[in-house]
């Protein structure tokens, strides 16, 4: 089963530390659910990107990691 992490209802100033976390505590595949939200998809993006982390957009608001 695939591990998911849901961002609905978390504050930006906190989605840095939680992905982060889920991504590198987490083996493959991941699905990180943003929402709608432009700005919670860049942070998500942005952290991905940083740790050199492969994704997918997978439907509107949610990543895939591979």
């Amino acid at each position: 089963m695939t591990k998911t992490l849901d961002l609905h209802g978390i504050k930006h100033a906190e989605v840095d530390r939680l992905v982060e976390n889920f991504v590198l505590l987490n083996s493959p595949p991941l699905n990180i659910i943003t929402g709608n939200s432009q700005t919670m998809q860049e942070i998500v993006i942005r952290c991905l990107l940083k740790h050199s982390i492969k994704f997918v957009r997978w439907d509107s608001g949610v990543l895939k990691i591979l």
